[in-house]
């Protein structure tokens, strides 16, 4: 959530980096400014009756004591009046504020600087590109063909389990997940990132803490009995570890990982490019999450970038990097990275990899802050990035290493799979 007073300051400039973003609704920034002079005016006039109250209370005594009676009685009404009047500016005051938090919410967070204009994902930026691209023959499968023909992912009995979109995993198919998350979490943990295993689900507050609500609260599983959201990515959960916080700066920066499923309902039906691992509605996913000092964030950000880029890079997999335009970006992020994997089967890239900074936007929302050295509070910033996302890795992994009878897998993962091929 932004902040009121960065609002305030400079209000052309809040309304030209939320153009950047494409948002729709630039005159909501004068309702909030509106609203929050409403509230400020509410909360003077309550503080002034409030002086009032304390004044004539204590006149009220003193007259007592000098038998002036009929004098203590008029004080008496009087403050009688300044506290009805207090009462009623409290309860407009009380709605005034939370008719300016609910407005608040409705702002996406402003972008950097670094963020390029544009619409649309072909207005993104490629940053840089490694690896190398395949050359597979004109017989090769796609990712879909090839967990049939290896048996290792049944989109048919999941079905039936559950519904469109949740894959069962079998076999040598269950044993790559398993050794893909064990070592992005080695990688991670290697680069001094503490892990956790987060719950599940959140509740809203978490929820809201880290901008899925109301943003997003149409792509989240709901579970109305218990009013529990389940994760769309365990940077929900991970991040609200702090959430109400106060970290000593000498802890920064706070660095997390964590492996977790991730539940997301808006999961497309048709079309090559949700076919098979494209686009599922349940997949696993390990999640590298920081909370830094303000002055690092953007230095931290680009660690984040090499630390992610480095790990796709022991997959052997080809690879691009490529900065958001600003119609592109999510609705907290300040500025986002996203890494591609070239998929030589399907010749086309894959998105395996987000890596953003939301500056304080997210430690806003969920009153994540650090004391500096004067003892004042502060608000953190917070980063996070996929570090991977396994269901486009392996299909990556299926279509470019696919051999005449054989996935062949790439050095990295041997130990942890058990084997240097599935088949």
């Amino acid at each position: 959530m932004l902040q009121i007073n960065m609002i305030r300051q400079d209000v052309s400039y809040v309304k030209e980096k939320l153009a950047i973003k494409n948002f729709p609704n630039p005159e909501l920034v004068d309702k909030i400014v509106v609203l929050d002079e409403e509230r400020k005016t509410l909360q003077l006039d309550f503080e002034t009756l409030q002086s009032k109250v304390n004044s004539h209370s204590k006149t009220i005594g003193q007259l007592i004591a000098q038998g002036r009676k009929e004098e203590a009685e008029n004080a008496k009404k009087l403050v009688a009046d300044y506290k009805s009047q207090i009462g009623e500016l409290n309860t407009r005051l009380a709605e005034t504020e939370k008719l300016l938090q609910e407005e608040l919410v409705k702002l996406p967070n402003l972008p950097s600087d670094k963020v390029p204009a544009g619409k649309t994902p072909e207005d993104n930026v490629v940053v840089r590109e490694g690896g190398v691209l395949p050359h597979l023959p004109e017989q090769a499968l796609p990712h879909w063909d090839l967990i049939k023909k290896y048996d290792i992912i049944d989109f048919e009995t999941g079905a039936k389990i559950t519904g469109s979109g949740f894959p069962l995993y079998k076999g040598q198919g269950a044993r790559l997940q398993r050794a893909l998350v064990q070592y992005f979490l080695d990688y991670n943990i290697a680069a001094g990132y503490t892990e956790y295993l987060p719950p599940f689900m959140v509740n809203e507050a978490s929820a809201y803490g880290t901008g899925q609500l109301p943003d997003k609260e149409g792509q989240m599983y709901f579970m109305p009995a218990d009013h529990f959201y389940l994760i769309p990515t365990s940077e929900v959960p991970i991040t609200n570890i702090y959430r109400d916080e106060i970290i000593k700066e000498e802890s920064l920066p706070v660095k997390m990982t964590a492996y977790s499923p991730c539940f997301r309902r808006e999961a497309g039906s048709f079309g090559k490019d949700v076919r098979g691992l494209n686009r599922v509605h349940q997949f696993e996913k390990v999640e590298i999450v920081q909370l830094v000092h303000p002055e690092k964030s953007y230095d931290v950000l680009e660690e984040m970038v090499i630390h992610v880029e480095q790990l796709l890079g022991t997959l052997e997999l080809p690879y691009r990097i490529v900065k958001l335009c600003g119609g592109d970006m999510s609705f907290t992020s300040s500025l986002t990275y996203d890494f591609e994997v070239y998929s030589a089967a399907q010749q086309r890239w894959l998105e395996v990899s987000s890596v953003s900074n939301f500056e304080a936007y997210q430690a806003n929302r969920a009153k994540i802050r650090y004391k500096d050295k004067n003892g004042k509070n502060q608000l953190l910033h917070t980063l996070n990035g996929s570090s991977l996302a396994l269901p486009r890795i392996v299909a990556c992994l299926l279509e470019n290493n696919q051999r005449e009878n054989y996935i062949a897998l790439p050095a990295a993962l041997h130990s942890y799979f058990g084997s240097a091929r599935i088949g």
